[in-house]
């Protein structure tokens, strides 16, 4: 006798699907409404292109990568020992150093 009805495994079966129907369907209205928005700006004659400052966000991703690969490399290093596993945690990890390398040297060069 299983513990579940078959309606709630059904319920519980269509719900990933329908997150990311509603999920999708947010994200190209937003796209969307964004497109025009800008397209609307242009013709008016009053769009400015976004400023984007590449050192600041090296820092936030290496930090946030950074602490993310450690956390993970110790837990599935204590978990699985060395194994494949242990890639889940090293991959973040050296993207993180990675980006703060780039921020320190960018940081470097501009003093310079």
């Amino acid at each position: 006798m299983s513990l579940m009805s078959n309606a709630a495994q059904v319920i519980i079966a269509i719900m990933p699907i329908v997150g990311i129907v509603m999920g999708s369907t947010v994200i190209f209205f937003y796209l969307l409404w964004n497109h025009r928005r800008r397209t609307l700006l242009i013709k008016a004659g009053q769009y400015k292109k976004p400023e984007f400052d590449l050192r600041s966000f090296c820092l936030l991703c290496g930090l946030l990568l950074g602490s993310v690969g450690i956390a993970l490399t110790v837990l599935l290093s204590i978990i699985e020992g060395v194994s494949y596993a242990l890639l889940g945690g090293i991959i973040p990890l050296s993207m993180g150093i990675g980006l703060l390398a780039h921020y320190v040297i960018k940081r470097v060069e501009k003093h310079n």
